[in-house]
């Protein structure tokens, strides 16, 4: 081609056509084979690196199927162990339905021994006690000097007290005397009489009748007379009366005395024909009428009558004084509501008549112008003006009986019936009240000092409360310090109450009376202080304690001692109280009966007597019984007794006190009591030299105790807990099985095998994994023998506690394959990113950018037409020349 002249721009364009043709054939090499370095002539250093990289992920590409078979040989590993739990769970299962199952003893070892009378809720046994006597503080009675102590026969609540007061007066009230003109009848000259007709009156000017006609009323003291046509009198439930016209005069002028309670001196006519209308000594008259004074002129009065009684001398009040009058009466009338408290009793006075017995509630009953209760409570009705019977001053004073107790009220069919008890209150013939308390309780009177002053018992005045204290007298023949009414001695949880009552007589509803004193039968009773003595109080204390029992009956108890104890008594002032042999004596109370009877205070300042009973021979009170150590227990010593400071009573103390010895107790009907070995160790036998449990104590000086019997085997349930057994040993046998089969490519965890697993390319990074051969023997699990294991409650728990620790093994074991496993898997998933990194980087050395490379392509095609045009021109001036010669 030397001979082929080129021009110089043919030549360039040549050349540059020449070089975009290696360019691009470059380009399309690279895109043809994805890289930008295919041999060490493109890039040695970027060859020989990725070469070595890639070399580098190989050769841990290859280790990764060595730690795949790791992974899959501890999963089998924790596959087996998975396996030998449930098979450790089957084994416990058999082992708690041996526990489940009879002991497998007939009989326990056991010692026994008989205490009589002894029961589960209380071991001691049948004891005898002594009565024992204990003894009061001195009492004395009520002479001077407080220096002679009481008797039997003195009386707990002292004789009577008095309250005197002065002489009380009223003004004796005389009849007064309203007159009316002369009335006539029939004609102007004839005077009415008492027996003319009412119809009848005239003036005296005409014989025309001019007195009341049919519709004409007389107001009479508040209540009303109306006139009809006919008719005798006759009143309502209001106290209203109408009368015929057709009547006498005499029959108004008897209504008019009956409205107005006019008894002593009856209203007439009298001889010269005037109408007198008389008040009586009761009360003042008012007459008056509805129409202004007409019906009042026709019987000739001119204007309403309004007639005080006549004031006479003065005279001594009596128990007939009555309450209500300002005339003749106590004083001024007493206010509805106004009331009395009698040693906490309420007598209340109301300003109305007393009702009916069918009106009353039930427990009350009315007498004169008294309702009373049973209880001493009473309510005193004044009565009205228009009503006769008005209480009195004697009522007031049979109230205050009431409440006092000097009187009592029995109750029957709404009906009171008063009955005397003492010497009641009164008044004397010169008007001086005397308010008596009963011998049971002194006397308290609180109310109103106007109306006690108006009986001269005080000098006190005005509306608000004064109390008269009236205290009972005390005596030779009474106890220095009187015992309150309601005040309670408790003896031995039964209760004695004092009543300020006489005793009732025996009778169907009091079937308990003896003496002053009436008992249940149960031990409780009641003392009256009315004529009870000391007397009476040791009768009921000895109910209490059950030193006298009563029969009862409609005549009287009958009290009965007990066998062997003596009743209490009194000596030299002080009370000799029988504490009986049912129990110790304990006394305590309310009220001042403790103080009165020298029973408080007996030790220091306890408001509490107390005494023991004497001991007697029996039971095994007081007695210690002692264990050694059995089947590793802890030694037991108990001593019996009332069940504290850490004595032993019942059953349930004496088996907490075994247990940590592994005893257990019980007791049968004959008192018989027994001592185990518990239900695991029901094999064991008591003092043998193995088990030990060997009894002594001073008890064997009380009790005689059995040799200690060996347990009695009970067939049929040591047969099942043997068929348990081979059931067990069964479930044992496959943990071996199990163990041997948990290999994965001839590697086996379980069987003691040894994994070491290599994680990089230069065998420096490794993992070793010891395995443990899991076999029974190993885990503590051998072979049980019928008759020895499982033959009580103590040899099964042993074999379960065996298990439970196989279990733990287990466990433990399976935590370290597993943690093992998260290493190699974590190595696992390390070696694989690590290739990934050195493919990676491999790649960032040798691979072309496609992208990059397809532009170049395209750019160089391009550049490779232009240069193709430019070698086009270049040629074009040898063209022209070409012409030329053609």
């Amino acid at each position: 081609m030397a001979d082929v002249v080129l021009s110089a721009a043919v030549r360039q364009n040549l050349l540059s056509l020449q070089s975009t043709a290696d360019l691009l054939a470059t380009t399309q090499n690279r895109l043809a084979s994805g890289k930008k370095v295919n041999t060490a002539l493109d890039n040695p250093t970027n060859f020989f690196t990725a070469a070595g990289l890639d070399s580098r992920a190989s050769d841990i590409n290859n280790l990764l199927d060595g730690i795949g078979n790791g992974v899959q040989i501890l999963q089998a590993a924790n596959t087996g162990i998975t396996s030998l739990n449930k098979l450790i769970d089957t084994a416990k299962s058999i082992a708690n339905q041996a526990l489940q199952s009879n002991v497998g003893y007939s009989t326990k070892s056991n010692v026994a021994a008989t205490i009589a009378g002894a029961t589960p809720n209380d071991l001691r046994g049948t004891q005898t006690f002594a009565s024992a006597i204990a003894t009061s503080n001195v009492i004395y009675d009520g002479t001077a000097g407080g220096t002679s102590g009481v008797s039997l026969t003195d009386t707990l609540g002292g004789g009577i007290g008095s309250l005197v007061g002065t002489a009380v007066t009223k003004n004796v009230p005389t009849d007064a005397t309203s007159t009316g003109a002369v009335l006539y009848t029939g004609t102007a000259t004839a005077t009415a009489t008492g027996t003319d007709l009412i119809s009848s009156l005239t003036n005296g000017s005409t014989t025309t009748p001019t007195g009341p006609q049919a519709g004409d009323v007389l107001v009479v003291d508040g209540k009303t007379i109306t006139f009809t046509a006919t008719g005798t009198p006759t009143v309502d439930s209001n106290g209203n009366y109408t009368i015929g016209v057709n009547q006498p005069i005499n029959a108004l002028l008897a209504t008019v005395d009956t409205i107005n309670g006019n008894t002593s001196n009856p209203s007439v006519v009298n001889s010269s024909g005037h109408l007198e209308l008389h008040t009586g000594t009761n009360r003042a008259l008012s007459v008056s009428d509805t129409s202004g004074g007409t019906v009042l002129a026709k019987l000739g009065f001119s204007a309403p009558v309004s007639t005080s009684l006549g004031t006479g001398a003065s005279a001594p009040i009596t128990a007939s004084t009555k309450l209500f009058n300002t005339v003749g009466g106590l004083g001024a009338a007493i206010a509805d509501g106004t009331t009395l408290t009698v040693n906490g009793k309420t007598i209340t006075f109301k300003a109305s008549d007393p009702p009916s017995p069918a009106g009353l509630l039930v427990g009350s009953g009315v007498l004169g112008n008294i309702v009373a209760d049973s209880q001493g409570n009473s309510t005193i009705y004044l009565g009205t003006s228009n009503t006769f019977t008005n209480a009195t001053v004697g009522d007031v004073l049979t109230s205050i009986d009431l409440a006092s107790g000097v009187k009592s009220a029995t109750i029957s069919g709404g009906i009171a019936t008063f009955t005397a008890n003492g010497t009641a209150s009164s008044i004397s013939g010169a008007g001086v009240v005397t308010l008596n308390s009963s011998t049971g309780a002194d006397l308290h009177v609180t109310g109103p000092a106007d109306f006690l002053k108006s009986l001269n018992l005080t000098t006190s005045t005005g509306s608000g409360p004064t109390t008269l204290d009236v205290p009972r007298i005390t005596g030779a023949n009474t106890i220095g310090t009187l015992i309150d009414d309601g005040s309670i001695l408790t003896v031995n949880g039964k209760t004695i109450t004092f009543k300020n009552a006489p005793v009732p007589l025996a009778s169907a509803t009091h079937t308990g009376v003896s003496g002053h004193v009436e008992t249940d039968g149960l031990g409780n009773s009641t003392v009256y202080l009315q004529g009870g003595t000391v007397a009476d109080v040791l009768k009921a204390i000895d109910l209490a304690t059950g030193v006298q029992t009563a029969t009862l009956s409609q005549t009287g108890a009958t009290l009965t001692t007990q066998l062997g104890s003596a009743n209490s008594s009194l000596s030299s002032g002080s009370l000799k109280i029988s504490t009986g042999s049912a129990s110790d004596l304990t006394i305590s109370g309310t009220g001042n009966a403790m103080l009165a009877l020298g029973l408080a205070g007996n030790t220091g300042t306890s408001t509490v007597f107390q005494a023991s009973r004497a001991s007697g021979a029996g039971g095994v009170s007081g007695k210690t019984m002692t264990f050694t150590s059995f089947k590793g227990g802890s030694p037991v010593s108990v001593t019996f007794g009332d069940g504290t400071g850490g004595t032993v009573k019942t059953l349930a103390q004496l088996n907490a006190a075994l247990a940590p010895n592994n005893l257990t107790a019980q007791v049968d009907a004959n008192g018989v009591l027994m001592i185990s070995a518990s239900n695991d160790y029901a094999s064991s036998t008591l003092g043998s030299v193995a088990d030990g449990g060997v009894l002594g104590g001073s008890i064997t000086s009380t009790l005689t105790f059995t040799t200690p019997n060996p347990p009695v085997a009970d067939l049929n349930s040591q047969a099942a807990r043997a068929k348990l057994v081979e059931q067990y040993n069964n479930v044992i046998a496959q943990i071996t099985t199990t163990s041997q089969d948990a290999s994965f490519n001839g590697v086996n965890l379980l069987n003691g095998d040894t994994l070491k697993l290599v994680f990089n390319e230069t065998g420096k990074s490794t993992l070793t994994i010891v395995g443990t051969a899991l076999t029974p023997a190993a885990l503590g699990l051998p072979t049980l023998v019928a008759g020895t294991d499982f033959i009580d409650n103590a040899a099964t728990n042993k074999t379960l506690a065996a298990l439970n620790t196989a279990s733990t093994t287990l466990r433990s074991q399976a935590s370290s394959y597993g943690s093992n496993l998260s290493i190699v898997q974590i190595r696992q998933n390390f070696a694989k990113s690590l290739i990934n990194v050195l493919q990676t980087g491999s790649a960032n050395l040798t691979l072309a950018d496609t992208n990059e490379e397809a532009a170049n392509s395209q750019a160089l095609s391009t550049r490779q037409s232009i240069a193709v045009s430019a070698l086009s021109l270049a040629n074009q001036s040898q063209q022209s020349v070409l012409q030329l010669l053609r």
